[in-house]
């Protein structure tokens, strides 16, 4: 099968690799969407942290939002799968330590990361081997689109659900990527009264295009009470801003991740009683985003920029904007296109 792999910082090849076997509880899907990520580009140009700790190393296969169909199960699994449209899990614990059976697979410090950690190679490719614990069913009216914005969504959706709103809170999310949208369109469908803040004008036009019209530059942003403050974004000082903006008794959720470490005031942290709450993994909410996807209650379609080949993914992990990209933040990539 061919395979997107990425050999050293900047170095990528389309390979000819064998085909996955399906391994004693494991099946082997048909991939028909992979989602683009910050993650990705991280390993891309070198930075990810996990490279520099030993949890990951090249050669490797990226592409750990994805959504495609299952076409061989190995031993043990329930053949009842083959034939079904699924997305997965991109985190796969150990099982049998005390933060797996606590049903926190996800922060397993032996984890497994598709695409990402541990050797457990990606969905940039044709096919893919995933564990058949880490499958989530798919209904007809979540196609593969939806199916590959599952994962970033589940990490959004349990964004959107720490700050703990109510209909008619006002939330500030920090941030119009797809992670921050993706908050908002969550925010709003709890009933929210959703603020965006980003730093380029097209950023924040998108988000206005999205129904969002409450959209700021940070030196813009209105002097409002703000239930709950929502980071979204990989800057150093936005931590501490999401601090000062929020109302007393409040709650700011980290969700984003910055190249350095960021620093809040824990005086004003105590002196205003806010909650703070970091987010990773979507683990505990696929079902839900799924869920909402399937009703209609969120529609992320319209983040989609542009969907290109294997041989395209390069130059996307790279940065470039694929010809005819729509204003959508992200990009998929369909294996199946040459």
């Amino acid at each position: 099968m061919r395979a997107f792999v990425l050999t050293a910082p900047g170095k990528y090849e389309v390979q000819e690799v064998p085909a996955p076997v399906a391994a004693p509880g494991e099946v082997v899907v048909d991939v028909e969407r992979v989602g683009v990520c910050g993650t990705d580009m991280e390993f891309f140009t070198g930075a990810m942290a996990y490279l520099h700790q030993g949890h990951s190393s090249y050669p490797m296969r990226l592409g750990h939002e994805w959504a495609g169909r299952v076409t061989a199960v190995g031993a043990g699994v329930d053949p009842v799968w083959v034939g079904r449209r699924v997305m997965g899990d991109t985190m796969l614990g150990c099982g049998s330590c005390r933060r797996c059976r606590r049903g926190h697979q996800h922060v397993c410090e032996k984890r497994q990361e598709v695409g990402i950690r541990g050797e457990r190679a990606g969905a940039l490719a044709e096919q893919l081997a995933v564990p058949a614990s880490s499958l989530h069913a798919l209904p007809d009216s979540v196609d593969a689109v939806l199916g590959a914005l599952v994962e970033p969504g589940g990490n959004a959706l349990r964004a959107a659900r720490a700050a703990e709103l109510r209909p008619g809170d006002r939330v500030l999310v920090l941030g119009p990527g797809t992670i921050g949208l993706l908050v908002a369109m969550f925010a709003r469908a709890a009933g929210a009264e959703v603020h965006l803040m980003g730093a380029t004008d097209n950023s924040l036009a998108f988000a206005r295009e999205l129904g969002f019209e409450h959209a700021w530059r940070e030196d813009t942003v209105p002097d409002l009470p703000y239930d709950a403050v929502v980071d979204a974004s990989n800057a150093t000082h936005l931590p501490d801003l999401a601090l000062r903006l929020v109302e007393p008794g409040g709650r700011i959720v980290c969700i984003g991740l910055a190249g350095e470490p960021s620093r809040i005031d824990t005086r004003t942290l105590v002196l205003k009683d806010v909650t703070a709450v970091g987010i990773l993994s979507a683990s505990p909410g696929l079902d839900a985003t799924i869920r909402a996807y399937a009703d209609g209650s969120v529609d992320p379609r319209p983040l989609i920029a542009a969907t290109v080949g294997l041989e395209q993914a390069g130059p996307v992990l790279a940065g470039e904007r694929p010809a005819g990209a729509g204003p959508g933040p992200k990009v998929h990539v369909d294996p199946r296109l040459d």
